[in-house]
Formats: C-alpha cells, structure tokens, sequence
C-alpha cells in the first residue's frame, strides 16, 4: 500500500484490496477482499466495506456505514452518517439469496444524508442530494433533492448543494449563480459562474 494512506491500528483492511494514495481509514474500520478505494477518500469509525464494492476517488464515508456487494459510488461522493445500503429485496437468513444481489450505483458528486436508507437496484444521479433519513426506493435524477419515507422528489440542487430557484425552465442558485435548464425532469448545465 502507498505510504500516504492512513490506516487506524484498530482498522482491518485486506491486503486483497487497494486503497489509493492519500486515504485515510480510521477506527475499527474492515475493509474486505476485492476491494476498490480511489485516492483521498475519508472513511470515518466503524465503516464496513464488503467485497467488490468500488468506491471512487475524493468520497467521503462518515462513521457507522456499512456498503455491501454491488455497490458503486463515483468520484466526490459524500455519505453521512449511519445511511444505508442494501443489495438483495427480500433477504431471509436461511435463503442464499448472493445470485439475487441487485447494484446500486451513486453517481459522481452526489450526497446521501445522515440515516438515509438506499433499498438496492437504483441510480442516484450526479450531484443528487438525498435529505436525511429518507428511504430511496427508485431512481434519483442528476441534480435532484428527494426526502421523506418513500424519497419523492422536491426540487433540484446546485453543484455547490444549495437548493435551485426556478424561473420558467431555468433553474439558478442564489449561491454560485450556476444557471440550468430543465427539460422532462433532465437537467443540464446551461452557465456556469
């Protein structure tokens, strides 16, 4: 492993995995088999990575979460604190359900409140915001704001994670002043500030 990578002594982490330059893996912390961790990420106390789950580069993993197979995050994805994964829709502890694994994919830049729960075979688009303690039962689109049990979409958010103004079918941050278009629930980047 590179030497700018930070393991805890009390972190388990599988010499069968990589961990890309720069991370930092703190407090009873496993990180299994096969697994991908890109450069610079953070992971906080009591994280559990199972195998063949690939985590990008930047991604910032709070304490107390558990990231199961099948699961992929992208580049500059945050985690908060104690959200939830899950991989297979109807587990029993006496059923083998591992061929059933269904993947969920966070996509680059998106955000995943504190106790939010992402039940698994979803996408969460790029810079997606998921409110805290949400539960995700379909999929988010790019830049969208979903909170409440079932996650219903609210809105839109920046780049930056301030909530859109909409103005026809503009959308602009009062923050940055990014400005984006609106079309059937797709977004796209129109100026940026």
């Amino acid at each position: 492993m590179d030497e700018s990578v930070k393991i805890h002594p009390t972190a388990f982490v599988s010499e069968k995995s990589h961990v890309g330059e720069g991370t930092c893996v703190w407090q009873n912390c496993i990180v299994m088999d096969d697994v991908k961790i890109g450069g610079n990420c953070k992971l906080g106390a009591n994280v559990f990575i199972e195998s063949g789950v690939v985590i990008g580069n930047r991604v910032k993993i709070k304490n107390n979460i558990a990231i199961y197979a099948g699961v992929i995050c992208e580049d500059d994805v945050f985690l908060g604190t104690n959200c939830v994964f899950t991989n297979v829709v109807n587990p029993r502890s006496f059923i083998n359900r591992k061929s059933e694994f269904r993947h969920t994919v966070v996509k680059k830049g998106a955000t995943i409140g504190a106790n939010a729960t992402v039940i698994c075979g979803h996408s969460i688009g790029r810079y997606a915001f998921i409110g805290a303690g949400a539960v995700v039962t379909n999929d988010v689109p790019d830049y969208g704001l979903v909170l409440g049990n079932p996650a219903r979409l609210k809105g839109y958010v920046c780049k930056c994670g301030t909530t859109l103004k909409k103005g026809g079918q503009t959308l602009t941050c009062p923050l940055c002043g990014n400005q984006y278009r609106l079309d059937k629930d797709m977004i796209e980047v129109i100026k940026e500030a």
